[in-house]
């Protein structure tokens, strides 16, 4: 079964607690006898099953979508196609998850506490808030502009992940773009690696080692997303291989300097 079929069956509202698993009860109340019936999902290496973070993964992209677009106010079609292409969505699937987008967007309550809940369930695996967070971005700029409200929604749940300032400008041009106000996101390459201009070349080629190691598609499954989303992952890694190749041309063809 794919990760559509136990969502939508409301496996993951009472396997995830919390206000997400609250408003997919909503959803899906219906299953709670079908969940109380299955087998429980083998631990993670931490304990917790990695089938619960993989949900609350998908989940959290869902809310947080739906709250973003209340942020401008307005839901452009753009937009909810890069959803579902975020997404990957089986046809057959498409009107159930509407149906979390929906009940989301109306909720009362912000967005801060379903943040607040990924950001604990994930606070031992940041790479994974960070690929949330593109997630949110690929959305939001799918019509070739960002709202300020959209930016500072995208902003706020970047504090609440823990996400440094440096790290989210590197989120910002690798899947903001030309949205975010960059023709170029490679203009600064520093800034996508997420590295201080004036750090070593070891430094640099430190951090993209350690960059590449944390977005391999390989190490995304492991720690528990989802396969529909492995492609966030991926692109990921050709811009950062991309702002490294960059980096290395600039400082081949410029005057021996203190970076070695």
């Amino acid at each position: 079964m794919s990760i559509w079929g136990k969502v939508v069956g409301g496996v993951a509202g009472f396997a995830i607690g919390g206000p997400l698993g609250a408003l997919l009860g909503v959803a899906a109340g219906h299953a709670a006898d079908a969940w109380a019936s299955q087998p429980p999902a083998p631990p993670g290496p931490d304990g917790q099953p990695d089938q619960t973070r993989s949900m609350a993964f998908t989940i959290g992209v869902i809310v947080l979508g739906a709250k973003m677009a209340k942020a401008d106010g307005v839901v452009d079609r753009a937009e909810i196609d890069a959803f579902k292409r975020v997404f990957q969505i089986p046809a057959e699937e498409a009107r159930n998850v509407g149906r979390i987008f929906d009940l989301a967007k109306r909720d009362s309550a912000g967005f801060e506490p379903y943040a607040r809940q990924l950001a604990g369930m994930f606070r031992d695996r940041p790479t994974v808030l960070e690929d949330l967070l593109g997630c949110l971005f690929h959305i939001a700029s799918a019509d070739a502009r960002l709202h300020p409200a959209e930016l500072a929604f995208l902003a706020d749940v970047a504090r609440i992940f823990g996400i440094s300032e440096a790290t989210f400008e590197g989120i910002r041009r690798i899947h903001g773009g030309a949205a975010c106000g960059y023709e170029d996101p490679l203009d600064d390459p520093y800034a996508v690696l997420g590295v201080a201009r004036t750090a070593s070349d070891a430094e640099i080629k430190l951090a993209w080692r350690q960059a590449l190691r944390d977005n391999h598609p390989d190490t995304v499954m492991a720690q528990g997303l989802p396969a529909e989303f492995v492609d966030v992952a991926t692109s990921k890694t050709a811009a950062l291989n991309a702002a490294y190749d960059k980096i290395q041309s600039q400082r081949a063809s410029a005057p021996a300097g203190p970076h070695q």
